[in-house]
């Protein structure tokens, strides 16, 4: 997972971040279709800074490695 210290907003290096990893599902929108797995959604891991409150969504590399054949996702 890339590197979260300093915060690239305001440099910070207060950054907390969810390991355990959030996902859509029931009621919640699925964040990353097609990336997931068999009756399940790929998860983000958010990175919250504690001095300016930017808030970034991040992937572990299972999900990242999946783009490149995901039809739901088109390269820039």
């Amino acid at each position: 997972m890339k590197r979260m210290t300093p915060c690239p907003n305001c440099e910070g290096r207060n950054i907390y971040l969810n390991k355990k990893g959030v996902s859509g599902g029931g009621h919640a929108a699925n964040y990353l279709p097609g990336l997931g797995g068999f009756m399940q959604f790929a998860k983000l891991y958010p990175a919250i800074c504690r001095d300016c409150g930017l808030v970034r969504f991040f992937v572990d590399q299972s999900t990242q490695s999946k783009l490149d054949d995901s039809s739901k996702w088109e390269r820039q």
